[in-house]
C-alpha cells in the first residue's frame, strides 16, 4: 500500500490543510492499494499562488532551456516505466503488458514530442508591419480523468511547460497513485519550484476549487460532458479560456468492399482496449445490409478471445461497473439482440464486466445514443453510404471515428463527410503529433501536437 500525506506545492511536498483522505482500491481484486489526502480550497489557493509566483521566470526562460527540461522529465519518465505500469495496473486494473505498452510509453513519446517542439515553435512572427507574439496564457488548472491517468496529465502539462505556463493539477480519485508519481518525475527532473503544482482532492470540492479560482487563466478539463458543461459554465463567468475534451460515441464506418475481417477484428481491438474505457472507442459498427450477419459473426469470435481478468481487465470502480450493466440491460430491455456477454458478473472478485456484443441495434437506442465506457459493442446495420452517414453523425458527439472501404481515397471521401474531429482510414497508425479533440459536445479545443500547444498560447501583436 502506497500511503502519500502531502500536496507537491511550490517545489515541495507539503501537508494537506484537512485531515480527510482517499482510498484507492485496485478493482481487480478490490483491495486497499493506497491512501492520498484530500485537498480543499485551501490547498488549490496555495497551489494557485504559487504557481503565480513561478509564472513570470518560467514564462520569461528561454524556449530552448523550457525545451530541456520538459525533455529531462521525459528521461526520468522513461526510466520509471516499469514502477508507473504497476502503479496503474494496481489503481486502474488494467492488464499489466496493456500498462507497460500504453500508459507507460505513451506519456513518454508525447513528452518527448514537446521537448522538440518547445525548441521549434515559432513564438514570434512578422505580418506586415507587426510583430506577433505568442506567449503563454499563464496559470493553467488540469483536472485529468482517470482512464489513462498519465497520459492525460502528460497530454496537458507538457504542452503547458511548452508554453511557459505554470500547472495546478488536480487528477481524478480513482487515479491519484500515478499523479503522484509525475509529481517525483517532476521534481528529479529539476523544474523550477512553483512552475507544476499537485492537489488530489474530490471534483466537487478541489477540482470545483480550481475552477473558479481567479487566479486560473484556463481550465484544461477532459471527462464527461456533463462535467465539462458545468467547468465551462464556470469559466465563462470568470471570463476565462477552457479546452474540454468530453465523450463520444465513435462510429467505425465498414464501407461496401472494404476487408470486413480486419475492419471487424481492429475495431473489436479497439473498444476493448483498457475495459472499453476509451473515450474514442468505436463503440458503433456500422456494416451493410448485405454483409451485417457475416460481420456480427466475426465480432462475436473476436470478442469470445477477450477473457475477463486476463486479456481484458475490470471496470475502474463498483460505481462504472453498476453504470456499464445499466446500460446492457437497457440494451436488452430497448430490443437488442444480445450476441455475446451479458450484464451478469463474469468473476466472484473485482469490478469486472464481460465484454458485450449487441446486433439489431437501432440508431434511436440508447446503448447507439449515449456513452457507456465499458466493454460493449454496438453492431448497427446502413442501407446505403448515405444512410451509413447519416447514422454515423446522428448523435450529439463527434470525438473520433474510423471508416472502412476498399481504397483509402473511397474512405478519405467518407471521412470529410463526418462530423467528428478524429478519423482513422483503413487501420491508419495514431499519430502523437496529429490534433485530437472533439466536434458538437465532444469538446472544445485541442490536444497533442503543435495544434495541443496553441491552445496554451494566446497572441499579442505590435505595430512598428
Amino acid at each position: 500500500m502506497k500511503a502519500h500525506d502531502g500536496m507537491y506545492i511550490g517545489g515541495e511536498w507539503r501537508p494537506a490543510h484537512g485531515r480527510d483522505t482517499i482510498t484507492v482500491v485496485n478493482p481487480a481484486d478490490e483491495r486497499v492499494v493506497g491512501q492520498v489526502p484530500a485537498g480543499d480550497a485551501g490547498d488549490v489557493d496555495d497551489a494557485v499562488r504559487a504557481a503565480r509566483a513561478a509564472l513570470p521566470g518560467w514564462a520569461a526562460t528561454p524556449p530552448a532551456e523550457r525545451a530541456a527540461r520538459i525533455a529531462a522529465l521525459r528521461d526520468v519518465l522513461a526510466a520509471r516505466q516499469d514502477e508507473i505500469a504497476e502503479t496503474v495496473t494496481a489503481e486502474l486494473g488494467s492488464p499489466l503488458p496493456f500498462s507497460r505498452s500504453v500508459h507507460a510509453a505513451l506519456p513518454v513519446a508525447v513528452a518527448g514530442s514537446y521537448a522538440e517542439l518547445a525548441a521549434t515553435h515559432t513564438f514570434e512572427e512578422t505580418l506586415g508591419n507587426s510583430t506577433v507574439l505568442h506567449e503563454p496564457v499563464g496559470v493553467v488548472g488540469a483536472i485529468t480523468p482517470w482512464n489513462y491517468p498519465l497520459h492525460q496529465i502528460v497530454a496537458k502539462v507538457a504542452p503547458a511547460l511548452a508554453a511557459g505556463c505554470a500547472v495546478v493539477l488536480k487528477p481524478a480519485e480513482d487515479t491519484p497513485l500515478t499523479a503522484q508519481l509525475f509529481a517525483e518525475a517532476v521534481h528529479e527532473a529539476g523544474l523550477p519550484a512553483g512552475v507544476f503544482n499537485l492537489v488530489t482532492g474530490l471534483g466537487p470540492v478541489a477540482g470545483q476549487a480550481l475552477a473558479e479560482h481567479e487566479g486560473v487563466d484556463l481550465v484544461s478539463f477532459t471527462g464527461s460532458t456533463a462535467v465539462g458543461a458545468r467547468i465551462g459554465a464556470v469559466a465563462s463567468a470568470a471570463v476565462k479560456r477552457v479546452a474540454l475534451e468530453l465523450g463520444g460515441k465513435s462510429a467505425n464506418v465498414i464501407l461496401p468492399g472494404a476487408d470486413l475481417a480486419r475492419a471487424v477484428h481492429v475495431g473489436v481491438a479497439n473498444v476493448m482496449a483498457n475495459s472499453g474505457q476509451t473515450c474514442s472507442a468505436w463503440t458503433r459498427m456500422l456494416v451493410d445490409a448485405e454483409r451485417y450477419e457475416e460481420a456480427v459473426a466475426l465480432a462475436a469470435a473476436a470478442l469470445a478471445k477477450y477473457a475477463p481478468g486476463e486479456r481484458i481487465g475490470p471496470v475502474v470502480s463498483a460505481k462504472q461497473r453498476a453504470r456499464v450493466r445499466g446500460y446492457i440491460e437497457k440494451g436488452v430491455e430497448e430490443g437488442a439482440r444480445l450476441v455475446v456477454g451479458g450484464p451478469e458478473a463474469p468473476l466472484e472478485r473485482g469490478y469486472y464486466v464481460s465484454p458485450t456484443l449487441f446486433a439489431d441495434v437501432t440508431p434511436d437506442m440508447t446503448i447507439a445514443q449515449e456513452e457507456i465506457f465499458g466493454p460493449v459493442l454496438c453492431v448497427l446495420r446502413y442501407e446505403d453510404v448515405e444512410d451509413a452517414l447519416r447514422i454515423a453523425n446522428g448523435t450529439v458527439y463527434g470525438l473520433a471515428g474510423a471508416v472502412w472501404a476498399a481504397d483509402d481515397a473511397e474512405a478519405v471521401a467518407f471521412a470529410r463527410r463526418m462530423d467528428t474531429g478524429q478519423v482513422d482510414i483503413n487501420g491508419g497508425r495514431f499519430n502523437p503529433l496529429a490534433p485530437f479533440g472533439g466536434y458538437k459536445r465532444s469538446g472544445v479545443g485541442r490536444e497533442l501536437g503543435p495544434h495541443g500547444l496553441a491552445e496554451y498560447l494566446q497572441t499579442k501583436s505590435l505595430q512598428l
